[in-house]
């Protein structure tokens, strides 16, 4: 009874429940699609720039990666390039940490995690950070940073200690400080 169940409700659900969000993308498919015109085609010059050709200067639009959008979208000051937060934010955040050692950096989600850190001097303890761009604009609340402090033990461990709330605002402001400067270096060498 339970196979004949499975195979007569269960497996037409699932293909009806696969199919939905095909068929749902295949309505919005007009609006991606440019008929070139007659003398697009018979004019040499023109030809080469037709969109959506395979050997046209845009190429083929595939999961809606538009290289001319996205000349836009820079030339209207999205500075995000090909990453997925603000180009100044994430280039300040890796200036700023970048006397610790790298141990993750993932710039579609926006995230920065140092390897911990020993200051000359101070053997018995030891700082790593995570730093956390949230948006594709220079914002005052545009990154976060959270940083993680151990002291080691008589017995050879390592254990976890409070760290101070300004010491993760400072490095904030350092990497807002920095975004500044790049965008302010950037402004000028536009000009």
């Amino acid at each position: 009874m339970t196979r004949t169940f499975h195979r007569l409700v269960f497996r037409p659900l699932l293909a009806v429940s696969l199919l939905l969000p095909i068929l749902g993308a295949c309505s919005n498919a007009r609006d991606n699609i440019r008929v070139p015109e007659l003398s697009e085609y018979n004019n040499d010059s023109r030809r080469s720039r037709v969109q959506g050709r395979l050997l046209g200067t845009d190429g083929i639009l595939i999961f809606g990666t538009d290289r001319s959008s996205q000349a836009r979208n820079a030339a209207n000051g999205d500075t995000g390039g090909g990453i997925g937060v603000n180009a100044f934010l994430w280039r300040a955040s890796l200036d700023t940490l970048s006397f610790m050692p790298l141990a993750s950096a993932d710039p579609f989600g926006g995230v920065i995690i140092t390897d911990w850190y020993a200051p000359p001097g101070l053997a018995n303890e030891r700082f790593r950070v995570t730093a956390y761009i949230l948006g594709r604009q220079l914002r005052s609340d545009g990154v976060r940073v959270v940083v993680f402090r151990q002291e080691a033990r008589a017995g050879g461990g390592w254990v976890d200690v409070p760290v101070s709330a300004s010491t993760a605002a400072e490095l904030e402001d350092q990497v807002l400080n920095r975004a500044r400067e790049l965008r302010s270096q950037s402004t000028s060498a536009a000009r």
